[in-house]
């Protein structure tokens, strides 16, 4: 159950105010592995990025349980102003960074074996990924300098060109079959990864050569806002080579793969098989709580910015992390995100869990998501709305 917030007359408070401070703990964890080995001797402290990610967090999710707590309405411009929830994603980006420079200062020893370098690899990986979260908040501001944080924040992933697509073309296509960022019913992770990557890209492109070509520009310009974010990247990978050498190369492209592999995974969670009806002027319906999967973890919530009440946010793009809201109409996801990354991992567990979800979201008639397309019929022919096997 989800309450306003009201206390009883007394002035509202944000419980989880000072909790924000905990989302740094993120970006720390890939400072984390060489002061463990270095503290016990053990060697598997390298992997401990997945160990905290998708053992510690659900376990603490599944323990602490959902937030159940909105902020009033009356509270919103409050919220919305007030410095200290920006500081929180400012003060992401350095912790972020220094855990990349560390990294690749580790990655040019020859202390490390290969082993260790690819378990310390995936750990920067993942926070890299988390990193990717708040170039989402950062990136929906209408501060200048706030999406040009946004732009820093994606260059460790080498992931720029999200930037665009995200805000202009994801929250525009969102649950619709036009979408390459929204997954459909019957589709797995597999299949879906290599649409939305190779999607994104080109969207991303198009959108962009278009506002620029609105404008009088060609793509070839410092206004271009994917060179821009392509160029921070540039920057920093060139910097660590050159500081470092070209030994580090791999371990670099392996983090940033794993990090923008992991964007894409949510955004796999985030919409699976939700679609927006479409109007008779052939217009679809405007985007509202019940086209995104949203979950009210607390744990999870804590440390991702509030993403997980990603119906509020589709709904109301503009709010801010801390205003944001768990809806009551919206379809709800039986864990928190790194559960349901597993979950997604594995296809059999995913359609075990969700497809049913998905059939009662829409009360048993299955022709109102949004289908895989070479699975339409068979998944439309099917007596209980679902499939056997993707």
């Amino acid at each position: 159950m989800v309450m306003d917030g009201t206390n009883d007359g007394r002035a509202w408070r944000d419980r989880k105010r000072y909790c924000w401070v905990l989302g740094l703990l993120a970006p720390a964890c890939a400072l984390l592995p060489s002061t463990f080995v270095r503290q016990t001797g053990i060697e598997a402290f390298w992997w401990i990025g997945p160990v905290i990610v998708f053992v510690c967090v659900p376990i603490l999710d599944a323990l602490v349980g959902d937030d159940g707590v909105n902020p009033p309405d009356s509270e919103y411009e409050r919220l919305s102003n007030d410095k200290f929830y920006r500081w929180c994603t400012y003060l992401f980006l350095p912790v972020l960074l220094s855990g990349l420079v560390v990294a690749a200062h580790l990655w040019a020893s020859s202390a490390l074996d290969v082993t260790a370098k690819i378990g310390l690899a995936i750990t920067v990986g993942l926070v890299s990924g988390i990193g990717i979260n708040a170039a989402h908040e950062l990136g929906h501001r209408t501060e200048k300098h706030e999406r040009w944080l946004a732009k820093v924040a994606l260059a460790q992933s080498f992931y720029g060109h999200w930037y665009v697509e995200h805000n202009r073309g994801h929250h525009v296509r969102v649950a619709t079959p036009e979408d390459c960022s929204s997954a459909r019913f019957g589709e797995n992770l597999w299949a879906f990864l290599p649409r939305s990557i190779a999607g994104g890209f080109i969207s991303a492109w198009r959108l962009e050569i278009d506002r620029l070509r609105r404008k009088g520009q060609g793509p070839i310009t410092f206004h271009n806002n994917i060179l821009q974010a392509w160029a921070l990247s540039a920057a920093l990978f060139g910097t660590l080579l050159a500081v470092f050498g070209l030994s580090i190369a791999p371990y670099l492209a392996l983090q940033a793969a794993i990090a923008f592999t992991m964007l894409e995974t949510v955004n796999y969670v985030e919409h699976y098989g939700l679609l927006r009806a479409r109007l008779a002027s052939g217009r679809y319906e405007r985007t509202l709580p019940r086209h995104s999967w949203n979950s009210d973890r607390l744990v999870t919530n804590v440390f991702l910015f509030h993403l997980q009440r990603h119906s509020d946010h589709h709904a109301n793009p503009a709010r801010r992390y801390q205003t944001l809201r768990s809806a009551e109409e919206a379809p709800q996801l039986p864990a928190g995100y790194p559960t349901m990354i597993m979950l997604a991992m594995c296809p059999p567990l995913w359609r075990a869990v969700m497809d049913h979800r998905v059939v009662a979201h829409y009360d048993g008639d299955i022709s109102k998501a949004n289908l895989a397309p070479r699975l339409r019929k068979r998944i439309l022919a099917s007596d209980k709305g679902f499939i056997d096997a993707a």
